[in-house]
């Protein structure tokens, strides 16, 4: 598994309201290494992980995972690729309201297959590896900011993706938590020999990372011919 992208230009909105945040830009990721993506807020490291994800199909360039060009598959090949291919955290969490912890994670099962009491069990397991092993029965409304975040993180590590896509993990855990939660993602990435790709602020999370890249260099070595 590896993921490449080149070319690849992200704009919104139209003429004079254009803002182009993505340029012809060229970057790889290797399997079995975790990458932080560093750089101030709107250089580009969410709308690189939509990029890559298939959640945002960008106005040119090609997205190979693993040979696949994303960027030009129908929705509904892309929308198989997230299910079966692509783990990814939103920043927000993005969990589903009505659903205990463990039925978020259950839910990814749903989508990709039948579920059975061994998944039950693993689902218990993860959460409890990300310290919610006292909260699963626990609805959103019933978490903390940081429990949210580690919940959606759990749900994305669970099925051991080969793309491990993840938005800002450790915003809202506290400082003693986030060095375990970067440690978890890079024994992951290592242990599975996934890409991950890890968008940050947190120097705890830049640390563990087997490579740092900073979108504010890497946006401004694009082409501009």
């Amino acid at each position: 598994m590896s993921l490449e992208l080149s070319g690849v230009t992200v704009a919104f909105g139209t003429d004079d309201a254009r803002t182009t945040v993505l340029d012809q830009l060229d970057v790889t990721f290797e399997p079995g290494r975790m990458t932080a993506l560093v750089g101030p807020s709107g250089s580009g490291k969410s709308t690189l992980l939509a990029v890559a994800g298939a959640m945002l199909r960008p106005g040119a360039g090609t997205v190979l995972l693993d040979g696949e060009d994303l960027a030009a598959l129908s929705d509904a090949r892309r929308a198989q690729a997230r299910r079966e291919r692509i783990g990814y955290m939103f920043q927000s969490g993005n969990l589903l309201s009505g659903l205990s912890c463990v039925d978020q994670l259950l839910a990814v099962v749903s989508l990709t297959g039948a579920r059975t009491r061994a998944h039950r069990s693993r689902a218990e397991e993860a959460l409890t590896r990300v310290g919610l092993g006292h909260r699963l029965r626990h609805r959103p409304d019933q978490l903390s900011g940081g429990e949210r975040q580690r919940t959606a993180l759990a749900r994305a590590l669970f099925l051991s993706p080969r793309l491990l896509l993840i938005d800002e993990p450790t915003a809202a855990v506290d400082r003693s938590q986030a060095g375990d939660l970067a440690a978890l993602l890079a024994e992951r990435t290592h242990q599975d020999a996934c890409v991950t790709v890890v968008a940050t602020h947190d120097p705890a999370v830049a640390e563990t990372a087997d490579r740092v890249v900073d979108m504010t260099a890497l946006t401004a070595a694009a082409p501009t011919g």
